[in-house]
């Protein structure tokens, strides 16, 4: 990529397109176009110096006008949020199919020279995903589909029309299937958030309030791997650069409970809770974890920071955040 080329970033009002759109600055690109479907006033994150578009790229023709001129997509718009989000609203995901069609086609029709898909590992079959103890997904374990409901088919529908527009039309296409991604500037509230997110929110609401008790949805025996922000901007780029063809899990190998994870943000809180399970909520598969011999094969490289390191920024970015706006409602005399 020269520095002058135009780089589409959709969903960059969102958590990860925000980062994305922060390291290709910090890189010294600044032609960049950022678009979301959300006003500019609620982007996590919001740089001026670049073209800022709000458009529903569900539309065809809004896919045609932010495509013009670009040489690179990447394409990170979805209507997704944490378990209790995609399990309660499946055909919302699975209109973000319009999305990823409607660009495929504009970036064919303008001649873009490569096209990037967030995929996610809620493509994987459901019957590899029954224990705790899960095998590590491999990227050829997607089939024989069965993919989450809902969001899971979407994704994976969106991957084989990625690849089919390489064998069709020679686009070029990369996708990555991200795995658990967290961090600092992203939904923690309001009930799209994920797990981590939502589990320091909790946390630092009982810290704050001297109710020293949570809520966890399930029996906290489930596993997951996360994956920390900087590593999936640092994967997503190296994937777009390269010439792999195939599917590419994008994710931490790092398995632990959902016990484990609140062990870690209760040890960076300093502070012991009482846990009330809540076992009739969403949970999602039993286990996940991604196997990463191929991206290593691939990319020489895996994401390799540790949670408890990504946990402890997270967490101290949230309680800023939170504390923040209880200072805030005070002065307006909501206390």
């Amino acid at each position: 990529m020269d520095k002058d080329d135009l780089i589409i970033i959709t969903g960059a009002g969102g958590f990860i397109g925000g980062h994305l759109t922060a390291s290709f600055l910090a890189q010294g690109y600044k032609k960049i176009r950022a678009v979301d479907i959300k006003p500019l006033a609620d982007w996590y994150q919001k740089f001026p110096e670049i073209e800022n578009v709000q458009s529903n790229l569900k539309d065809a023709k809004a896919c045609d006008d932010v495509c013009r001129g670009a040489r690179h997509v990447y394409n990170l718009a979805a209507d997704m949020g944490g378990m209790g989000f995609i399990e309660t609203h499946k055909a919302e995901c699975m209109l973000s199919v319009l999305i990823n069609t409607n660009l495929l086609l504009a970036s064919q029709k303008n001649e873009v020279e490569r096209y990037f898909f967030a995929s996610s590992a809620c493509v994987y079959a459901a019957e590899k995903q029954l224990t705790p103890h899960v095998i590590p997904l491999r990227e050829e374990d997607a089939y024989p589909a069965m993919p989450e409901d809902g969001y899971g088919w979407e994704k994976l529908f969106s991957e084989r029309m990625c690849r089919h527009f390489y064998e069709d039309y020679g686009m070029i296409t990369r996708i990555a299937r991200y795995h658990n991604v967290y961090g600092p500037l992203g939904t923690y509230d309001g009930g799209r958030e994920k797990a981590p997110a939502a589990l320091c929110r909790k946390i630092i609401q009982a810290k704050l309030s001297g109710n020293h008790a949570i809520e966890i949805w399930g029996n906290g025996e489930q596993t997951r791997s996360f994956m920390y922000i900087d590593d999936c901007i640092f994967g997503t780029q190296a994937l777009m650069n390269s010439a792999i063809l195939e599917p590419l899990n994008l994710g931490r190998d790092e398995l632990v409970t959902v016990n484990q994870l609140v062990d870690i943000i209760e040890e960076i809180a300093e502070i012991k809770l009482k846990r009330n399970y809540i076992l009739d909520a969403p949970l999602g598969v039993r286990g996940r974890n991604s196997d990463n011999t191929l991206i290593k094969q691939k990319l020489g490289w895996a994401p390799s920071i540790p949670l408890q390191e990504g946990i402890s920024k997270t967490y101290q970015w949230i309680y800023q955040q939170m504390t923040q706006s209880a200072q805030a409602d005070q002065l307006r005399g909501y206390f």
